[in-house]
């Protein structure tokens, strides 16, 4: 079931275990684009506007819970590749008790603010009632949410990919059918396919949990071992939050521009939802690269090999770079037929607007990549606090945007805020990973002088 990414060619290493993953990731897009060709088709222009109007909303919130997730398997993979098992195991259970934790906070605060948050965003008066249901839905599903994440995280820490992709297989089935079942059958609107998507991860979350339990030998805890130890958790919150703080940090960028483009009317939000949702089913399984990066240089860091951890980014570059330009020419030419999937033909401008955003956003795929590896190997080397200041330079360029240039030029920059955005947080992720590995370097000198 594990795999030891400290021996080998990383170009296979990355490959074998950025596949599944980038396979897991287009079918989590693809149920996530369920909810919105369904809702978009068959409740409606304004529905389909208030879904995309929460879109930043939502990834504040589940890009935390996402990330802390992701976080918390950092020491874990690290004593996994230092074949440290009995450490390995009290940062499991330690990451037990702290996601309970932050289940039951992230729940309650995010259920009380939600309505709050969609008026200080500027959300249209005829969609702001239907986007409260949907996102309050959601919020209601955290605990699943980040029981999937965990457990996942928790697999690909030991090195297998592969199963959390079976059971992200199942959730995307499972929701979609939900989705046609209770919009279509049931005529549950915007609520029936927030519903359908906690139902999905809760089948997801407590499926791998139990898989986990079976098949898991190495990660069964004794009574000592599942103690609660404030040193351990100390760890998990030093790795944890700062990543689960940089998906936030970027997403309030993503919250305050929304807001600017909430102001140009529930068209403009429906075109920006259909284009955005067409760009991310191809540009997220660059996150999957990451990922990748993740454990890759956290098992290596375990095993003291810079060198090593050098040549998977290396080999990651390249293959962001290559899937990047790839990216952009399937979007080139099937641009119309996914946005089609949201909208009518007969919607002329909309349709015309969000092909506006899909270009400005893939051509710019490759600082993407460079983005999302570098900020991945940097925190799998347990530099998650450095690594967030890319959030705030994601946050500032969009919040800039949002402020200063949507009032000025419209649409138009809404559809480059990425890009920008992108670009700022790349600026300071290069200098700061040649930073952190020549620091990691006179780290490890010094210490196999003093051995």
């Amino acid at each position: 079931m594990t795999k030891d990414m400290t021996q080998g060619s990383p170009l296979k290493l990355i490959l074998a275990f950025a596949v599944p993953l980038m396979l897991g990731s287009l079918f989590q897009q693809f149920y996530n684009l369920a909810d919105t060709i369904i809702v978009g088709r068959f409740v409606g222009v304004d529905a389909l506007a208030a879904v995309g109007s929460v879109g930043g909303l939502n990834y504040l919130v589940l890009g935390f819970v996402n990330g802390i997730a992701c976080g918390f398997s950092i020491p874990i993979s690290w004593t996994f590749g230092a074949k440290d098992y009995r450490e390995m195991r009290r940062y499991t259970a330690n990451t037990v008790w702290l996601s309970l934790f932050f289940a039951v906070v992230l729940t309650v605060v995010t259920v009380a603010l939600t309505r709050a948050v969609l008026v200080w965003t500027n959300t249209p008066d005829n969609i702001i009632d239907i986007a409260d249901i949907y996102i309050r839905t959601i919020f209601w599903g955290i605990p699943f949410t980040l029981l999937y994440n965990v457990t996942s995280a928790l697999m690909r820490a030991l090195g297998d990919s592969k199963r959390p992709l079976y059971f992200l297989l199942v959730a995307s089935v499972l929701n979609i059918g939900l989705d046609l079942l209770c919009i279509l059958t049931f005529r549950m609107g915007a609520f029936g396919a927030a519903f359908a998507t906690v139902f999905s991860q809760a089948v997801a979350g407590i499926g791998s949990l139990i898989y986990i339990g079976r098949h898991y030998p190495e990660l069964k805890w004794s009574r000592e071992e599942g103690r609660l130890s404030a040193s351990h958790c100390l760890k998990l919150c030093n790795m944890g939050i700062p990543m689960g703080l940089q998906c936030s940090i970027t997403a309030i960028g993503s919250v305050v521009l929304q807001g600017a483009v909430n102001g140009l009317g529930s068209s403009i939000v429906a075109a920006q939802t259909a284009g955005s949702k067409a760009a991310q089913f191809l540009s997220v399984p660059l996150e999957s690269i990451g990922t990748a990066m993740t454990t890759y240089a956290s098992q290596n860091m375990g095993a003291h090999d810079l060198k090593r951890v050098d040549r998977g980014v290396n080999t990651a570059l390249g293959i962001g770079c290559v899937y990047s330009v790839a990216s952009f020419l399937i979007l080139r030419v099937l641009d119309v037929p996914l946005i089609s999937l949201f909208l009518e033909s007969s919607e002329v401008e909309i349709m015309a607007n969000a092909r506006s955003f899909i270009f400005w956003n893939s051509v710019f795929y490759i600082p993407l990549a460079v983005l999302i590896i570098y900020r991945y190997t940097i925190q799998g080397l347990g530099y998650s606090g450095l690594a967030m200041f890319a959030g705030v330079a994601e946050m500032v360029a969009r919040a800039m945007v949002g402020f200063w240039f949507v009032p000025l030029w419209g649409y138009f920059a809404a559809c480059i805020a990425n890009p920008v955005a992108w670009f700022f947080a790349c600026f300071f992720l290069i200098p700061a990973y040649l930073a952190v590995r020549k620091r990691l370097t006179k780290e490890l000198a010094a210490a196999r002088v003093e051995n």
